[in-house]
């Protein structure tokens, strides 16, 4: 291959074609028009002499040929856009776009104060949430995507981790639950009937293999996957979520729910944030990195002030 004769543009449009296996989504993820990226297409199959996508039905799918070409180009890619990002990072004229992946929890707590300060500060930076994925499945091609991870734990390769706060579980139940405060006594708690939280990537609810160890099983009549839809749940029923205590206060009053204390301690809870090595020294990821953890401190501070 003469490379002298290679657009890199072609590379974009292939990372995207491969991404999204859609000539018309690809179009729209590169600001081009569908017949551009049609014949981009054309010219990369001619360039790897593979056809990349073939129809399958409805829906075009990926060859073997493209499977084997989407990790090394994104490598690629992000090597050559490395070579490109600026010393420093203007807040106020940027326009970048960062992707984050949290629970719901996080997104519930951190995305108003962290929006609130950088719409102020930086107008036409964009951010993407996306849903919390475990590490079993947190991919290195998916990971190449993220900029920020908030989560609990250490488990996510080529990420280093800073803690950003504490907190503790408690009994969440709607305001005039008939048993009410008396869950923090053991019977009560057994005899309860309880929501789990089971997040996309986990077999089962944290509290509960937390519990196991200690001999005690939850009569569990409602799996969820999402913390907010737990609370919503249990604003409604008699049901009782444990959950951690800072997301029912942020909801109590908007739901008309209480917090209880559990029977058992179960400790304090470190949420973290993690960032990938290879943004370490980029200017833009230190800017958000130091935004939420300014977020983390106020809530710490606030988290002293209440006690």
């Amino acid at each position: 291959m003469n490379l002298n004769s290679l657009d890199l543009n072609l590379l974009v449009a292939l990372e995207a074609l491969l991404r999204e296996a859609s000539v018309s989504r690809a179009a729209m993820r590169i600001g081009l028009s569908q017949p551009a990226t049609s014949h981009a297409l054309q010219r990369l199959r001619h360039l790897v002499g593979d056809p990349l996508l073939v129809r399958s039905g409805a829906r075009m799918e990926l060859t073997p040929r493209a499977q084997a070409l989407r990790g090394p180009l994104a490598q690629v890619l992000d090597q050559v856009r490395g070579l490109f990002i600026p010393d420093d990072f203007d807040a106020l004229s940027s326009e970048r776009h960062f992707r984050l992946m949290m629970p719901d929890l996080a997104v519930e707590l951190l995305m108003p104060p962290l929006m609130e300060k950088v719409t102020k500060a930086a107008p036409n930076v964009t951010i993407d949430v996306v849903p919390w994925r475990g590490p079993a499945i947190f991919t290195a091609e998916f990971a190449r995507t993220i900029d920020l991870v908030i989560s609990i734990g250490d488990a996510f390769g080529g990420f280093h981790r800073q803690r950003l706060y504490t907190d503790s579980d408690a009994l969440a139940v709607r305001r005039g639950h008939p048993v009410g405060a008396k869950l923090k006594r053991r019977d009560a708690f057994l005899d309860a009937r309880h929501v789990a939280v089971v997040i996309r990537g986990q077999s089962e609810d944290l509290i509960d293999g937390w519990l196991r160890a200690k001999g005690i099983e939850r009569r569990i009549a409602l799996v969820v996957s999402g913390y907010i839809e737990a609370l919503h749940v249990t604003a409604r029923t008699d049901l009782v979520a444990f959950v951690p205590r800072r997301l029912i206060g942020a909801l109590a009053k908007q739901l008309s729910l209480i917090s209880v204390a559990p029977p058992l301690d179960p400790g304090i809870d470190e949420q973290f944030m993690f960032y990938p090595t290879r943004a370490q020294t980029d200017p833009g990821s230190i800017w958000l990195r130091n935004i939420m953890l300014g977020i983390g401190r106020e809530m710490e501070r606030e988290k002293r002030k209440a006690a």
